[in-house]
C-alpha cells in the first residue's frame, strides 16, 4: 500500500513549481528576502538567485534566503542545506514545502527548525491548472537559531514508538 501511496504523491512528471506571488509577497514583507536558492530565471523570486545549472547545493547561501525547492525525492538534500545554512550561522532559509510530518526529511530536519507555519488550504503553484494534491507550509531555519528542544524530543519519542511497535 506505502508503495502506491509514494507513486501518487511522487507521480508529478515536474518538480519544480512556481511558487505563487501574493506567498512570496507575504513572506517577504516579514523576511526581507536576498537570495532565492531554487529558481529559474522566469521566476526568480529575488534580484540574486541560484538556478539548476548553477547546483545551489554546492553554493554558498547567505543572508535570508528564499527556498522553494524541487518536489521530488531529493527534497532531503535541500532541506539538509538549509538546516546546516541556519546551524552555521550563514543565514536564515524559508522554505516553502509539502507537509510531509510522515517522511524521514521532515523529522530529520523540519522538526529541528526554528518555525513551522502550516498553510491553511491547497495551494495553486504557477500555471497549474488545479491546486496542489498535498498541504504545505513554511518551514523556517532562522540563522543561528535551528531548535534543540521540544521539537528533538517529539522525534525520539516518535522513533521510541516506532521501534517499540516494529
Amino acid at each position: 500500500m506505502f508503495k502506491i501511496i509514494s507513486e501518487v504523491l511522487y507521480s508529478s512528471q515536474k518538480v519544480e513549481w512556481e511558487t505563487p506571488q501574493p506567498i512570496f509577497d507575504f513572506m517577504d514583507k516579514i523576511y526581507h528576502f536576498n537570495l532565492d536558492v531554487c529558481a529559474l530565471p522566469e521566476n526568480a523570486k529575488c534580484a540574486a538567485y541560484y538556478t539548476p545549472t548553477q547546483d545551489s547545493l554546492k553554493q554558498n547561501w547567505q543572508g535570508v534566503c528564499w527556498m522553494n525547492p524541487p518536489y521530488g525525492r531529493d527534497i532531503a538534500k535541500w532541506m539538509k542545506k538549509a538546516y546546516e545554512t541556519a546551524k552555521c550561522n550563514q543565514g536564515t532559509v524559508v522554505a516553502l514545502v509539502h507537509a510531509r510530518t510522515d517522511t524521514k526529511w521532515w523529522h530529520d530536519y523540519a522538526m529541528n527548525a526554528t518555525q513551522i507555519i502550516f498553510i491553511k488550504g491547497r495551494l495553486k503553484f504557477g500555471n497549474a491548472e488545479a491546486s496542489c494534491p498535498f498541504p504545505s507550509c513554511f518551514v523556517i531555519f532562522e540563522k543561528g537559531q535551528v531548535n534543540t528542544g521540544f521539537y528533538p524530543m517529539i522525534a525520539a519519542i516518535s522513533k521510541a514508538i516506532m521501534t517499540k511497535n516494529s
